[in-house]
């Protein structure tokens, strides 16, 4: 976290975290949010810190800023909370003040980037086994498939729960997916 403007960090209450698609614009792209970018340069990427700077997670909430935007269901400080839960309030945040509360870290290369909004084919060749798994706290797709040894890894768990998950990276406990 760099030191520069940490009472600016103070007044705005920060937050950081996943992938979050804005609207999309009128060209078939929609900007999305690398939160993980400005976690990695908020706080290292580390998720459950807390330096006693009156910051707490990967996203360097404050804790009136965090309570406010809903945490408060979660944790009582971000630093208590999951990597997806940081996530959910850092993605409320964002949808009210856009990134004017990471002046610093929301400027970084790499905080947007851009996709094509097409048609997505429907045609996939990964076959659900028939199984199903309840994400427990500190889960990934990554864990999961490494655990369950799927083939072709998260992207498949990802592919097989499209219409269960909004991104590969925004998961949370307590979501059946298939295996």
């Amino acid at each position: 976290m760099s030191r520069i403007g940490r009472r600016t960090r103070l007044a705005l209450g920060l937050a950081t975290g996943a992938l979050l698609i804005a609207p999309a614009a009128p060209a078939q792209a929609a900007r999305q949010v690398n939160w993980d970018v400005v976690a990695k340069c908020e706080s290292g990427g580390r998720w459950h810190i807390n330096t006693g700077n009156g910051y707490y997670g990967g996203l360097q909430f404050s804790r009136s800023t965090w309570l406010s935007n809903g945490g408060g269901k979660y944790a009582p400080t971000a630093n208590k909370a999951t990597k997806a839960e940081q996530i959910k309030i850092a993605n409320k945040l964002y949808q009210k003040r856009g990134l004017k509360p990471w002046p610093t870290c929301g400027k970084k290369p790499g905080v947007y980037k851009t996709t094509k909004n097409t048609a997505k084919k429907k045609s996939s060749s990964a076959k659900p086994s028939g199984k199903t798994y309840v994400i427990r706290s500190g889960d990934t797709l990554a864990s999961i498939a490494k655990k369950f040894k799927v083939k072709g890894g998260w992207r498949t768990l990802y592919k097989l729960n499209k219409e269960r998950l909004d991104s590969p990276s925004l998961i949370f406990p307590g979501q059946r997916i298939r295996l």
